[in-house]
């Protein structure tokens, strides 16, 4: 029973079942049909329950189409990338055509089936039957279930939090007789906050640090995963979008309720400060570093293995190279990479990474160049490869840039596919271009996600699977967390946040902070936290919710998205002096900057409508602004 139960969870999260028993009462019994006696009846009902409440909380959040998010890649509605193969959903965001009866990220029922779920178990779990001669085993067990429960039921919170703000806070369960009778109004957003922050303590009071003496336990919340969890509700609690937002002002309950405060309260600022220290504190979790004298590959490998060091809470994806042909470039030659290349970077993305000697490149002393090319060894994933004629746009940039960033001439496992990367137009050469305009290919600005590849997959030979972690929560997040608050609270940047955020660069072998004379201004600070915020978690679905609780999204979502021109007109490569059908004639006309795509975001998107079918059922549900 253990092996079967235990398995049941660690497959759970790579999306396997550990038995047909199991995979038939979790895909067929609804969540708002499951009842106090599904967990009274015998702790066998109650443990799969125990295992749907984890599969319907941990997922890749918007890594892969399939991942949970209602089909949305959650990176492509942020100013990173767009999906060139763009799904009716990502379009509704990036056009502004989401709405209170069509929003692809709305997870307000099944969020609440969640809860429901979760606030069964924890009514009922104690009574559970437990069969005489398995008591020893599961007595113990049961504190833990209970604490699993409690942290699914606070992440289900703050995934509504973070959606909606305010929202009703259920913590008892409703029979569906009742189901109609409950017309709760939202709750006050620091209350929600409050809920989600205690919930965490009392998980953290019962979970271990760590699994990693039982294997079979591994993907299991631990005291670190619930912690981290409050400071990261606490952090987006004082965050300009829910501290003191006067947007919100009118948004009230129909008892005259404020339900977003109206007062910026610094405090907010140390309390999130203080949680993050709490998981620091704990001294279990440190950076991966399997590579410290490469930096490139110190920080890759981090996305194609499973790591339980710095992963603080792991979604354990499936043992497959989906990730690897959804993402790598394409190109139809015998040379080529052979994946789906469905990513394409803005130019915008690529600027963020700071040059290698740690000032932007918007910094008159930091070296950057635009124009011109240059000839050097480049990481390609397994070894340096001597490449020519490399803008030098990528000329000494952050490691991170390297590996995270598919770019014009660089090479991808030279060994393996021996041709440089090709975005330019490639005139008509057989599909030998890894871009725009071949049929099949699609990269419209010149640059391709490589973040997540593995470079020891060969779709080409179809050789190789990926073994990764989906880090839900890693290290780098909390310390950023940490100096975040710990700059909004105090007046200027003090040793401790310089420390937090330098241990991340330091992976990469990036100078330590402070750099410039800004980086010692709490104005200057925030804007290196901000970056590196940027740059760190790039393709990792950070940015989407990042730049709401900021509130910048109405500048950096809006208007004009950037790329190269990879997708020249017959008029442009006539003029650039060459056979228009040629590579030189592509290559002459590709790094100037051109509109890709135009976004809509106004205010009202920062956060999401309340569903209408919601409002229609309960006339106690306020609606959010402008919707």
């Amino acid at each position: 029973m253990r092996k079967h139960i235990l398995v049941r969870i660690s497959m759970l999260l790579v999306i396997v079942c550990a038995a047909a028993s199991c995979e038939k009462y979790l895909n067929v019994v609804p969540s708002e049909t499951i009842s106090t006696t599904d967990v009274v009846g015998d702790i066998i009902n109650a443990e799969k329950i125990w295992a749907q409440l984890y599969g319907n909380t941990l997922q890749d959040f918007g890594l892969t189409e399939s991942g949970g998010y209602n089909g949305v890649l959650l990176d492509a509605c942020t100013d990173e990338c767009k999906n060139h193969w763009e799904t009716p959903a990502e379009l509704a965001f990036n056009s502004g055509s989401w709405s209170p009866v069509s929003n692809p990220l709305d997870n307000w029922n099944s969020a609440y089936q969640t809860i429901r779920l979760a606030n069964i178990f924890l009514e009922n779990i104690d009574a559970a039957y437990i069969p005489p001669d398995k008591v020893s085993y599961y007595q113990p067990r049961i504190p833990g279930y209970k604490a699993d429960a409690r942290f699914m039921r606070a992440f289900q919170y703050f995934e509504l939090f973070r959606r909606y703000g305010a929202v009703p806070l259920v913590t008892r369960s409703y029979n569906v007789t009742e189901a109609g009778s409950v017309n709760a109004m939202r709750t006050p957003v620091d209350s929600v906050i409050g809920f989600i922050a205690s919930e965490c303590d009392s998980a953290a009071a019962v979970l271990p640090l760590s699994y990693t003496s039982d294997p079979s336990e591994m993907g299991r919340v631990t005291k670190g995963a619930a912690l981290s969890l409050k400071a990261i509700a606490l952090l987006y609690a004082a965050s300009p979008l829910f501290n003191g937002n006067s947007l919100y002002a009118n948004v009230k309950n129909p008892n005259g309720e404020q339900l977003f405060p109206q007062t910026y309260d610094i405090n907010k600022w140390k309390q999130a400060a203080d949680a993050a220290k709490a998981v620091l504190d704990l001294n279990v979790y440190s950076l991966y570093n399997p590579d410290p004298s490469n930096p490139i590959d110190n920080y890759a490998q981090l996305f194609y293995t499973r790591e339980y060091n710095e992963t603080i809470l792991p979604f354990l994806l499936g043992s497959t190279n989906n990730l690897e042909l959804n993402y790598e470039p394409n190109g139809q030659d015998a040379q080529s990479c052979g994946g789906h290349g469905k990513l394409s970077i803005f130019q915008t993305m690529v600027d963020a990474y700071e040059m290698s000697n740690g000032l932007p490149i918007t910094d008159p002393a930091s070296g950057y160049v635009s124009t011109g090319f240059w000839n050097g060894q480049i990481w390609d994933g397994k070894a340096y490869r001597y490449c020519t004629n490399i803008s030098n746009m990528y000329k000494n940039r952050d490691p991170r840039f390297y590996a995270s960033i598919y770019f014009q001439y660089e090479y991808w496992d030279s060994a393996n596919h021996p041709r440089p990367l090709k975005f330019a137009y490639f005139g008509n050469a057989n599909g030998a271009c890894d871009g725009w305009p071949k049929s099949g290919t699609n990269c419209e600005t010149g640059y391709n996600w490589r973040k997540w590849n593995n470079p020891n997959v060969n779709l080409r030979s179809n050789n190789g699977t990926s073994n990764r972690n989906y880090p839900v929560i890693r290290l780098p997040e909390i310390l950023l967390a940490y100096a975040e608050a710990m700059n909004e609270y105090q007046d200027a940047p003090t040793q401790d946040i310089d420390d937090a955020v330098n241990k991340i660069r330091a992976r990469v072998s990036m100078p330590a902070l402070p750099i410039s004379a800004s980086d010692n201004t709490k104005e200057g600070m925030r804007a290196r936290i901000r970056n590196e915020w940027r740059v760190e978690f790039a393709f990792e679905n950070h940015r989407f919710w990042d730049v709401r609780r900021w509130m910048i999204a109405t500048a950096v979502d809006n208007g004009p998205m950037y790329g190269l021109n990879a997708r020249p007109s017959q008029d442009e490569l006539q003029s650039s002096g060459f056979d228009p059908g040629s590579e030189a004639a592509g290559v002459a006309v590709f790094y100037q900057q051109v509109v890709d795509q135009t976004r809509v975001f106004v205010n009202k998107h920062y956060l999401f409508p309340i569903p209408q079918i919601e409002i229609n059922k309960n006339a106690q549900l306020t609606q959010n602004l402008d919707w």
